[in-house]
């Protein structure tokens, strides 16, 4: 007998509000299982974020409904959300005068009071997301001296200090650079937790458990990466031609794209 969904979308719809209504999601329907890492992938303005926002509450449904360990996403309060579930959106910045350490530290808010300092335990927390993430030594650094690698770091070790079962990442390498890149997505698929990640990067997406294609707002495909990126696939969401190739080190896959009206050699 298969293990419950940690996360599950059922016949999830999103649309807009007003005169002129418009569907951004249409009828999703997924699982994503304890511990996996689930990338979610499909064309810019495909509805990926739409989806990751309704995943994590953010946006609330317009139709179907989410569900957290079994239970309805809109029944949980705020608090008890935020102590299962965290969410890392596209490169989040601030100008407040924060170190490093304060903005990990933020993560613990879900589980204190109303004017309940910190704990021992509570930085205990905050010390070991740091080192999940190799900052430790960077926890006194002024937020405005990191880097865009560094900040998204920073960005996913308040999530792990609120001590969720499920993380939430839009995009987490855009806008970085190919070091940043393969480090933080090694980062993200050693975390001992489940994750659903929006990916843009097709190769990056080779290395999910599973993947959801989305394409025009709807969930056209799930499965295997190698079983469900095929060209056919490819060429009818993403309107590419698709080579596969395998790296003679380690006999990994690797994709190589062409625009529709080019020929490969």
């Amino acid at each position: 007998m298969s293990a419950p969904a940690a996360l599950q979308a059922r016949d999830l719809g999103w649309a807009t509000r007003g005169l002129r209504a418009t569907s951004i999601v249409e009828r999703v329907s997924l699982e994503v299982r304890p511990g996996e890492m689930l990338g979610l992938i499909g064309p810019n303005g495909s509805g990926k974020s739409t989806v990751l926002r309704l995943l994590s509450g953010i946006l609330v449904p317009t139709q179907g409904e989410v569900l957290l360990d079994g239970q309805a996403l809109r029944a949980l309060p705020r608090r008890a959300l935020a102590r299962q579930l965290a969410f890392v959106s596209q490169m989040a910045d601030t100008q407040d005068a924060i170190d490093v350490w304060d903005a990990v530290e933020l993560g613990r808010t879900p589980w204190l009071s109303a004017l309940q300092p910190l704990s021992a335990e509570d930085g205990r927390i905050v010390r070991a997301a740091l080192a999940a993430v190799g900052l430790e030594h960077k926890q006194r650094s002024a937020w405005s001296t990191l880097s865009g690698g560094e900040r998204q770091r920073v960005h996913i070790a308040r999530a792990l200090a609120q001590q969720p079962g499920v993380l939430l990442l839009d995009e987490p390498t855009n806008h970085l650079d190919i070091h940043q890149q393969l480090s933080l997505m090694q980062l993200v698929r050693a975390l001992p937790i489940t994750k659903v990640v929006a990916l843009h990067d097709l190769n990056q997406a080779l290395a999910c458990d599973r993947l959801a294609v989305m394409c025009a707002g709807r969930l056209v495909a799930q499965g295997i990466p190698r079983e469900i990126l095929t060209p056919a696939l490819l060429h009818d969401v993403f309107r590419v031609q698709a080579a596969e190739l395998v790296d003679p080190q380690d006999g990994a896959l690797v994709l190589r794209f062409k625009p529709l009206d080019s020929s490969f050699p």
